[in-house]
């Protein structure tokens, strides 16, 4: 981004002058190696400074919110620092729009991700053999054509939904597997439910706002670690049928122990 257009979109939110001043100063930090090398910049907002993500975000307002506004009041859209999503009604509105935002994008000194910008067919499910890309992810979710029940007659129909997306449903697994948590043995399980469940009722809270079947695996996921841990912790629940019995009780005892089994119970 060009500090030039940063200092204007600040200027135009604010007239302070030492808090112009101190984002002059933020933006010509120079970058420093980790053998200690300083190399001066020219553009662009300092990665990792706490000021970085407020002043992209007011850019982008500028650069593209009110540009939309101004230019296609018609078409709806949602952003989220650098990703966005508009909405058109037709292809040719959406080429229209496309070339239009790449311009704009190119006027204010960015580029659109040539492999992650796409125009997506997303009316419904029954014509994907004449469109080239008919799903796209946003904030962790995949919204694609998907079977949805009617709540009034409970019959099915195909909707367009958003669902916790592959990628998304990958890091929570990979985070999931480096907690150990069948090694962690030294805990009770009162500490293992106040460690997890902040944590899961997070993912479930956000993840599972739509479409919360995706998440399923994970969850079951997480119960076999559960079991897993309960094995190794207790010695005298290394007979599987004790075993068995021990975790029933648990399960009779307190179904809301863990936070994922208001949805995933644990067999």
């Amino acid at each position: 981004m060009p500090w030039d257009l940063i200092v204007k979109a600040v200027e135009a939110v604010c007239d302070t002058p030492w808090v112009l001043l101190y984002v002059k100063r933020w933006l010509a930090a120079p970058l420093q190696f980790p053998d200690g090398v300083l190399v001066e910049r020219d553009k662009g907002t300092p990665q990792g400074s706490a000021v970085s993500p407020i002043l992209a975000n007011l850019f982008m307002h500028f650069a593209f919110d009110r540009w939309m506004a101004r230019n296609y009041p018609g078409c709806p859209f949602e952003r989220y620092a650098d990703d966005a999503v508009v909405h058109c009604v037709s292809r040719r509105q959406a080429e229209d729009v496309l070339a239009g935002i790449a311009v704009r994008m190119e006027e204010v000194g960015l580029r659109l991700h040539p492999d992650k910008t796409h125009i997506v067919y997303c009316q419904d499910g029954r014509r994907r053999d004449e469109h080239e890309h008919t799903a796209f992810t946003f904030l962790g979710f995949t919204f694609r054509a998907r079977g949805a029940k009617n709540r009034k007659d409970g019959s099915v129909f195909t909707s367009f939904l958003p669902a916790m997306s592959t990628e998304a449903f990958k890091a929570k697994s990979a985070e999931l597997r480096s907690m150990r948590i069948h090694r962690r043995t030294t805990i009770t399980l009162g500490e293992l439910t106040r460690w997890l469940n902040p944590i899961v009722s997070g993912w479930m809270h956000y993840y599972g706002r739509f479409y919360q079947s995706a998440m399923y695996p994970l969850l079951q996921r997480l119960n076999t670690y559960l079991r897993r841990w309960a094995g190794r912790k207790f010695r005298r629940l290394r007979s599987h049928k004790r075993f068995m019995r021990w975790w029933a009780e648990v399960l009779d005892r307190a179904p809301g122990l863990f936070a994922q089994w208001r949805w995933v119970r644990a067999s």
